[in-house]
């Protein structure tokens, strides 16, 4: 940002405030000393011996004076060196993050900021030695005057007391004559010292940034109701340093590599304040010129603007020295009469500043012992910096903002909808960022997916690679799945871990038991299927656990659960039959199965315990029913049914062998015209079968056997079955056609 004087001149009034409090408290220790006593016998003698109490009284104010002076002037000098500095740092924004963090690692030359505060220390308190003698002088004159007053039949004592202290009061303690003659009032001469110095310490501040950065060119601003001694200077490029006069450079363009363009310098900075650029009261900043982007303003000059604003300063004067009136009145009528003064210039100024709607009535100026500084400003609140950040810095600066200032700035009520969305919008761009920092630690998906909600996997899924998406993919068909499992409660699978966590906090006993139970089932899948999958190493997981993951298992998982639970309940299985006939091989694994797999029930009949009352008779619950008799010894193997359904594996089986021996050849040119199955050639009548067989099926039947139903369910159950003797017979008849 640019600077000029003015900006830091504020800094002043503290300074200020000191000399104009001491100065009223020395006007009325002398108005105390010369109205006690006033109309008694002897006064003037008793005034004169009163000097030295006057001037102990007087000392003290000095001396107190000049120790708060001191350290006032070097904070202030310090602050605005400070000020001009950051104005540099800030003005630099547009420089490579190189150059802009080099700037930023210079400190404020601290030896010429004390080289200024003293300098200004020196100036101020020099002052300080004529007080005491311009008081005691002061207060001699006065006295002598009153006394001659009523012997001259000119007035009373009491009047020429107040004619006194009234041009006193307007003279102010004239303490400091300049080299020009001009005979200075204490507060206004220490305050124009102070003013001046903060405004160099800021300028110089401002200037050694911007060169320190390598920036050599400056450019002057258009300020309003410029004076003469500025007006020249207007919209001006000005060099840092250099040679003076003007003169037509050639510099680089700034953002054009290679690329010179000729500037015209009308000077240097120097140059310029010695022909009264930036005096004190001046308005005028300079700002970094950058070759090729900034454009110079048109100056327009505006001497009645200047006028009118000098006007103003004069009225500002005389509502001032009527106020010290007012103060330093020694009778009512003084007092009345100063009071009238001054509205009648504050009148003045309402007209005035009405017929010039652009000046701005600057009530601190009116004030004793004030000048030309603004009023002081009530110190912004972090919620106001905040807010006033977000709406002069770009999306950067935003960006750069803290979560607190963000906060603050919200909170300052002071934002536009424009502001508030600017802030909206980097708010989700930071949440975004926790999120893919969460689900994604290192750049890799995090194995727990449990933790985080619906809403946070949906919104993160557009940012995840393929393999990452389908793995969230999978999440989420898992939760489908699990809102549909008994004991499960839907609306808690959505939510995140911290979710659960803020529920379980204010829950009560009933709904904290369903948190717990939806905690314990995330922490068992995130422990038995990390990254989605079914654990490696099944070994060490127990058998409820095994069977829990089922309802989340894949089929391959399932398969490997199985196998898992084979290897822990390994059983010896007897080897197949080989008898040479496949009914008898069938009964002979049947009933070694049966064998192998007791005490449990035989194979056969696992299919009944899907009723409940069966399942409770077979594991012994009174409250499913009686258990079965355990005497089988009457009962026939197999019943009817059974047989039935094993003879469907018995042409399975055969079919299979067959296909296999006869190299697919099992259908002749007959069966295939007619599109029969060759599966179905081994079951039913043997006319049939035998008429659609290819010659080497018929061989291999005559070898292996075909058995119809009937057949087999003799066989099966040691129950002669009419029909099997009129298939035995239809077979033999077959064979003997070949």
């Amino acid at each position: 940002m640019a600077i000029h004087p003015g900006l830091v001149e504020d800094l002043a009034a503290g300074t200020r405030d000191l000399y104009a409090e001491a100065e009223a408290r020395l006007l009325g220790i002398i108005a105390r000393q010369l109205a006690a006593g006033l109309d008694a016998p002897g006064w003037a003698e008793r005034k004169l011996a009163a000097v030295q109490q006057l001037r102990r009284a007087s000392q003290a104010v000095v001396d107190e004076l000049g120790k708060a002076v001191e350290l006032e002037v070097f904070d202030v000098v310090a602050e605005a060196y400070n000020e001009g500095h950051r104005a540099a740092v800030a003005e630099l924004g547009a420089l490579s993050d190189d150059a802009r963090a080099l700037v930023d690692d210079v400190t404020p030359n601290a030896q010429a900021v004390d080289r200024l505060a003293q300098e200004t220390v020196d100036v101020v308190t020099s002052t300080h030695r004529s007080i005491l003698r311009a008081v005691v002088d002061r207060f001699r004159a006065i006295v002598a005057e009153v006394t001659a007053t009523p012997l001259l039949g000119t007035g009373t004592r009491r009047q020429a007391t107040q004619d006194a202290m009234r041009r006193f009061a307007d003279q102010g303690i004239t303490s400091f004559v300049d080299r020009a003659g001009r005979r200075w009032q204490l507060t206004s001469y220490a305050e124009m010292a102070v003013r001046t110095s903060v405004g160099r310490a800021a300028t110089e501040a401002h200037m050694r940034t911007l060169s320190d950065a390598g920036i050599d060119l400056v450019i002057v601003s258009d300020a309003p109701r410029e004076c003469p001694l500025c007006r020249p200077w207007e919209g001006r490029v000005l060099a840092i340093d250099g040679p003076t006069g003007e003169r037509t450079v050639e510099v680089e363009h700034a953002v054009e590599d290679g690329r010179m363009i000729p500037v015209k310098v009308a000077g240097t900075l120097d140059e310029a304040r010695l022909a009264g650029f930036q005096h004190p009261n001046c308005r005028h900043s300079v700002s970094a010129y950058t070759p090729g982007l900034t454009a110079p303003e048109q100056a327009e000059s505006d001497p009645a603007g200047y006028e009118a604003g000098q006007r103003q300063r004069a009225i500002e004067r005389n509502i001032r020295k009527h106020k010290r009136r007012e103060a330093a009145a020694v009778t009512p009528e003084a007092q009345r009469a100063a009071r009238l003064k001054v509205r009648q210039w504050q009148g003045a100024m309402r007209d005035h500043i009405a017929a010039h709607p652009d000046l701005r009535r600057l009530r601190h100026r009116e004030q004793p012992g004030a000048s030309n500084l603004p009023e002081q400003r009530t110190e912004a609140t972090p919620e106001q910096v905040e807010a006033a950040r977000v709406w002069s810095g770009d999306e950067r600066a935003v960006r750069e903002m803290s979560d607190d200032d963000l906060a603050a700035a919200m909170r300052s009520n002071l934002l536009d909808d424009r502001a508030r969305a600017r802030i909206e919008a980097e708010a989700d761009r930071r949440d975004l960022d926790d999120l893919l920092a969460r689900i994604r630690p290192g750049g890799t998906l995090a194995e727990d997916l449990t933790q985080f909600s619906d809403q946070e996997l949906a919104r993160a899924f557009v940012h995840l690679d393929d393999a990452d998406a389908l793995r969230v993919m999978a999440e989420m068909d898992r939760r489908d799945l699990t809102t549909r499992l008994p004991g499960v409660s839907p609306d808690l699978v959505g939510l995140s871990a911290h979710d659960l966590a803020e529920r379980a906090r204010v829950a009560d006993p009933d709904t904290l038991a369903l948190l717990t139970a939806e905690a314990a089932r995330r922490d068992l899948l995130a422990r038995l299927f990390p990254g989605g999958h079914l654990l490696a190493d099944l070994a060490e997981v127990g058998d409820d656990e095994l069977a829990w993951c089922m309802q989340y298992a894949t089929g391959e998982e399932m398969l490997r659960i199985a196998a898992e639970m084979d290897r822990r309940d390994a059983v010896d299985m007897p080897q197949p039959a080989d008898t040479g006939n496949a009914a008898d091989d069938l009964l002979a694994d049947t009933n070694a199965l049966a064998d192998a797999l007791a005490p449990a029930a035989n194979p056969d009949g696992w299919g009944a315990l899907a009723d409940d009352a069966v399942w409770a008779a077979a594991v012994g619950d009174d409250q499913g029913g009686t258990a079965p008799d355990d005497d089988h010894d009457d009962e026939p193997r197999m019943t009817r049914r059974q047989a039935r359904e094993m003879y469907d594996e018995y042409v399975y089986l055969q079919f299979l062998k067959a296909e296999e021996d006869c190299n697919g050849y099992l259908l002749n040119k007959k069966g295939q015209a007619a599109g029969w199955s060759a599966q179905s050639l081994f079951r039913g009548p043997a006319r049939i079968a035998y008429a659609n067989a290819s010659d080497e099926l018929k061989e291999w039947w005559a070898q292996h056997g075909r058995l119809t139903q009937a057949e087999f369910i003799e066989k099966a159950t040691g129950q002669t079955q009419r029909w099997a003797t009129n298939a035995r017979f239809n077979e033999s008849k077959e064979q003997q056609k070949r």
